[in-house]
């Protein structure tokens, strides 16, 4: 996979987390109240700058009210 095609990826997966917050009313430093993230490591990974866990893209979707599925890009292959 060329770093092109990751990189859109990960893209995708950064603007579907922050539609998912916005779309359910938080900011920021609301979900980082919860603990399941720190606002500084959801930060970075909204901007693509970090890598996010699978088990913390979990709590995030069940707090989102999302499916798994809404965060994983479509496949252009």
């Amino acid at each position: 996979m060329s770093k092109t095609i990751y990189s859109q990826k990960r893209d995708f997966l950064s603007a579907r987390l922050i539609k998912a917050r916005v779309e359910a009313g938080f900011t920021q430093s609301q979900v980082a109240a919860t603990n399941l993230i720190s606002q500084t490591e959801l930060s970075k990974i909204e901007t693509g700058q970090r890598r996010i866990e699978f088990l913390v893209l979990v709590d995030l979707a069940k707090f989102y009210s999302k499916p798994i599925e809404y965060f994983i890009p479509p496949d252009n292959s």
